[in-house]
């Protein structure tokens, strides 16, 4: 344990962001799992979606969440996926 003030008040304060960047990374796994089932499932929802789980990607890498390259890659996966069971369907 820190004996430090500052290094206490540190510590509490990462706490909140990793229970906050735990939310995040939740949901953004939750969207895309969501976005995915409906396009191989061949739900009207679709794009709705998709629409949905790029912005919330979007939104985590401007805010620092996930690095933009890592953004960059979930959201091609997710289109390339998309696509596939669109197309197969």
């Amino acid at each position: 344990m820190a004996n430090i003030k500052s290094q206490i008040k540190r510590n509490r304060q990462n706490e909140v962001a990793r229970q906050r960047n735990k939310a995040v990374r939740s949901e953004l796994r939750t969207r895309e799992k969501s976005a995915v089932k409906a396009a191989e499932s061949g739900a009207d929802d679709v794009e709705e979606l998709t629409r949905a789980a790029v912005k919330r990607i979007d939104t985590a890498a401007s805010k620092g969440v996930i690095h933009k390259n890592t953004a960059a890659r979930h959201k091609s996966r997710l289109m390339k996926r998309v696509n596939k069971a669109a197309a197969g369907s």
